[in-house]
């Protein structure tokens, strides 16, 4: 079974998950794999492997930033597979790539597939992937290597497309927690948390982690009080690059999580 399904098919009922996000190559090209094992053995739950691009637009400033630096040390999806190869029998968590289509469709989509499954990666995130192009092209791809597309839904998503996506795909659902950019937040508002509860009545049949904004104790608990759990990106992958250490990030990352 995949990872992915095997992480949320096995959860205790009052177990909430906690997702990281960083990006590929920063802020050393080889560091990705020490980032990776150090999230797993410090009992990160699964990782976002973001994959550099030059025009992420779903993407606030702090992300941006990490994709640009990435760049600049030479990442790429050939290298960031061979990184991914070098440590796959050490890491028994999910590994999700989250990426925009340009550059998967440059790979190949069938390549690209084979070499997620080569690699050890279990499914990914493509926040431009048209769902008919989703549905049509890349799905029949994605199931031929037991890989899991995971979809994005916001505050704007009509409960129509959420069943729809709710019916079509499987793993989980990223519930974006807002229509803006990625970016921490201190609270999520009244608008946010009606939102929060609107999905949860909608029993759906995948389970739904929040992300965007996430970074200190109120939002965090919003989230795992509405959903299977939280993704943190952008707080991660500032202290990240401040410390360029994994350790220490994740050590002041968890203090920021108890305020």
């Amino acid at each position: 079974m995949n990872k992915i399904n095997t992480l949320f098919a096995e959860r205790p009922q009052d177990k909430k998950f906690l997702s990281l996000y960083f990006c590929a190559g920063s802020p050393t090209l080889e560091g990705t794999g020490d980032v990776i094992k150090t999230m797993q053995r410090r009992g990160i739950d699964f990782i976002e492997v973001g994959i550099p691009f030059s025009d992420p637009l779903a993407d606030g400033p702090v992300i941006q930033s990490a994709a640009t630096q990435a760049l600049k040390n030479g990442m790429n999806l050939k290298t960031l597979f061979a990184q991914l190869s070098e440590i796959k029998n050490e890491v028994t968590i999910p590994l999700i790539l989250m990426g925009y289509l340009n550059p998967i469709l440059h790979y190949g989509i069938e390549a690209f597939c084979q070499s997620c499954a080569d690699s050890g990666v279990s499914g990914m995130i493509i926040p431009d992937l048209p769902f008919k192009d989703y549905q049509d092209i890349v799905k029949p791809i994605a199931d031929k290597y037991d890989l899991r597309v995971i979809m994005l839904i916001t505050p704007e998503t009509s409960e129509e497309r959420i069943r729809f996506i709710d019916d079509n795909t499987d793993g989980f659902i990223y519930m974006v927690s807002s229509a803006a950019i990625t970016g921490a937040q201190k609270s999520f508002d009244d608008a946010k948390q009606e939102y929060f509860r609107r999905i949860n009545a909608m029993n759906l049949r995948n389970p739904r982690m929040i992300g965007f904004g996430i970074s200190n104790k109120q939002t965090l608990k919003a989230a795992q009080d509405n959903a299977a759990g939280a993704i943190i990106g952008s707080k991660f992958v500032t202290l990240l690059n401040e410390s360029k250490d994994a350790d220490e990030a994740l050590d002041k990352l968890f203090e920021a999580l108890e305020k």
